[in-house]
């Protein structure tokens, strides 16, 4: 998700100002809309939405006008793709709990990225956790982890805050077993709240601290999504475009 979509228009569809155009893009299991903006009378703007898989959808391009019924302009076909981020939120989920894949991935923070490095991974491996389909049983800790072993382990939860990493911690701490992930050390004897203290990180202890910490809009510069049950809005800053998600 969050690639800009141009769309060009033919002669016979540049119509007034007050006709809305919007994409619906409509998958196996999710259907998103958004909202357009104009360019100038031949192109439209918009962003491609994060979907839940790599499939062939079909998109429509769909105009509105008040009074008038919601006319179908084009339709075509769009295809999500599997990229590095999407690799990268697989990967580790994949290895919540493996502490030979936790330990490997320590090797990040030795050639610490620049900061501009780190917000890019967390804004995209973030983005692409949101859209994988985890197992009903899936567990920061792992499946096979208890929260009650007193084991020292490396944790999900280590990774995200060793790079500072605040929207992936952001939504790790919302699944099964990320509050629990707080209080467990590793073999260094450090707890993700600690690492965090001893690292400089004010905004992201605070988050692990606090019990009533909301996720602020300006950890996202690019966008904000309000969830509700099946539903999401997500409003594109840059933009000013909205998008719909729905299960459908």
């Amino acid at each position: 998700g969050d690639s800009v979509i141009t769309v060009q228009l033919t002669e016979e569809d540049k119509v007034e100002d007050d006709v809305v155009f919007y994409l619906v893009f409509t998958g196996s299991t999710v259907q998103h809309c958004t909202s357009t903006r104009k360019i100038n009378p031949g192109s439209l703007e918009t962003i491609s939405p994060g979907h839940d898989c790599c499939e062939t959808v079909k998109v429509a391009l769909c105009a509105s006008r008040e009074g008038h019924p919601v006319l179908v302009v084009a339709e075509e076909s769009f295809q999500f793709v599997q990229d590095e981020a999407y690799d990268a939120a697989q990967f580790l989920a994949t290895c919540a709990g493996n502490q030979q894949a936790l330990n490997f991935t320590r090797f990040l923070d030795r050639s610490r990225p620049p900061a501009a490095d780190v917000d890019f991974l967390d804004e995209k491996v973030a983005l692409a956790f949101r859209h994988l389909k985890l197992p009903a049983e899936w567990n920061v800790l792992g499946v096979d982890q208890s929260l009650t072993e007193n084991i020292p382990r490396e944790t999900l939860m280590h990774f995200a805050v060793r790079l500072g990493l605040l929207r992936l911690t952001w939504f790790l701490l919302q699944q099964p077993g990320g509050r629990g992930a707080l209080s467990i050390h590793n073999n260094e004897g450090a707890t993700p709240v600690s690492l965090a203290l001893e690292r400089g990180y004010q905004k992201l202890h605070q988050l692990l601290t606090e019990e009533e910490a909301r996720e602020p809009d300006s950890w996202s510069t690019l966008s904000h999504t309000v969830h509700s049950g099946d539903y999401s809005v997500k409003h594109h800053r840059g933009l000013d475009v909205y998008m719909l998600t729905a299960e459908t």
